[in-house]
């Protein structure tokens, strides 16, 4: 099938669609719906006229999830007028509705918006602006993850695993957003470690305890990021870095090594040192190399190659990086950064703008575009 007929109809179609009505968010869902249904059906069996059957099944597909969402703000609707309940017994079973939701037939990320909706409170449409998804997208995710979880049993829940993955998800997750969920992920984390003793669930622990104690100092007063060699220490919670430390070492004390535990190594070793020059890069690396043998993620293996080019050199560092997929999230970005360190300004500037246009947050952007900026300057 020509995918290229696909795209140069695209617009067309989308157009028409909002032509008729749709808003432009939804219908760009629509249409990529319909997309979908072309590449699986088309090379069997190909339309006379393309252009109407894509405009008729993305206008469907849109009505589709239009009615969908009517319904589901009716059903919220009527939830919120309930009248409140009276007086209830002062349990917590927050953490028992975790698991639940961390239901082993879901993915992590299913489990993660699920729970965000069902457990954390938030609307449909603030988990939408979390994500940066359409609301549209976002309610028709937690719908599949709610009728996943509709035919199976519910005395069946997640294992831990599971649920110190949505944790973990729910605490970066608790940092963007008109809701702050970290301080909850860690008070949850807090109980499941005092009825769990597991290395991994203390692990999980100390690594939300030593990021928390950098918060005061990773963005300035407008919101601006500020990268972690450049974050004023004194604003950093001894106490809480105290803590978190602790609790890694008894972690590590029993052998049993897991990548939270490695993650919370790592973070303790930037929290340890009085400011960026002091840094064991050294140790970091090993580190990282532990959490790759955990782990094998791409990701893990991304910020290694930073790792590497502080430990050895930029250079060093750019030669792991070149071992990686560039599709990978933020690999432009780290290349930008280790490009600067080596010297090439001008690489430099065009990768921190290149980066800039593919953030995923606006004030990721915005540090980027900064970059990018300031070598154009100083080239200039």
């Amino acid at each position: 099938m020509d995918e290229a007929l696909l795209r140069s109809l695209t617009p067309g179609v989308l157009g028409v669609l909002v032509r008729r009505g749709a808003d432009f968010a939804a219908a760009e869902d629509a249409v990529q719906e319909a997309l979908v249904e072309a590449l699986r059906g088309w090379p069997a069996d190909q339309p006379r006229d393309p252009k109407g059957w894509l405009v008729t099944v993305a206008w469907r597909k849109f009505l589709d999830a239009t009615r969908a969402d009517a319904a589901r703000r009716r059903r919220e609707d009527v939830v919120e007028a309930e009248v409140a309940p009276g007086p209830a017994a002062g349990v917590d079973d927050t953490l028992q509705l975790y698991f639940l939701c961390a239901h082993p037939s879901l993915t992590p990320s299913s489990a993660v918006a699920l729970t965000l909706r069902a457990v954390g409170g938030l609307t449909t449409r603030q988990i939408a602006q979390a994500y940066l998804v359409p609301e549209a997208t976002m309610a028709q995710r937690i719908s599949r993850a709610k009728r996943t979880v509709s035919g199976v049993r519910l005395d069946q829940p997640g294992d831990v695993a599971t649920v110190l993955r949505v944790l973990y998800l729910v605490f970066n997750e608790g940092y963007s957003g008109d809701v702050d969920l970290a301080a909850e992920a860690i008070r949850l984390t807090r109980q499941l470690a005092a009825a769990i003793d597991h290395p991994e669930v203390a692990g999980l622990l100390a690594l939300m305890l030593l990021h928390h104690a950098r918060r005061a100092a990773r963005t300035t007063a407008d919101g601006s990021l500020v990268p972690l060699a450049e974050q004023d220490r004194s604003r950093w919670d001894t106490a809480l870095i105290a803590e978190g430390v602790a609790i890694l070492q008894r972690a590590l004390s029993r052998d049993r090594l897991g990548e939270f535990q490695a993650q919370a190594a790592i973070a303790a070793l930037h929290a340890d040192a009085q400011d960026a020059a002091e840094t064991d890069w050294v140790q970091i690396v090993e580190w990282y190399d532990e959490l790759v043998r955990l782990t094998g993620s791409p990701v893990v293996r991304l910020n290694r190659a930073v790792a590497v080019g502080e430990a050895d050199g930029p250079r060093a560092g750019l030669a792991a990086l070149a071992e990686l997929d560039t599709s990978l999230p933020r690999y432009t970005a780290v290349s930008a950064y280790l490009h600067e360190r080596d010297g090439d300004l001008p690489a430099a500037a065009k990768l921190y703008a290149e980066a800039a246009r593919k953030a995923s947050s606006l004030a990721e952007a915005d540090h980027l575009t900064r970059q990018a900026a300031r070598l154009n300057t100083h080239q200039s």
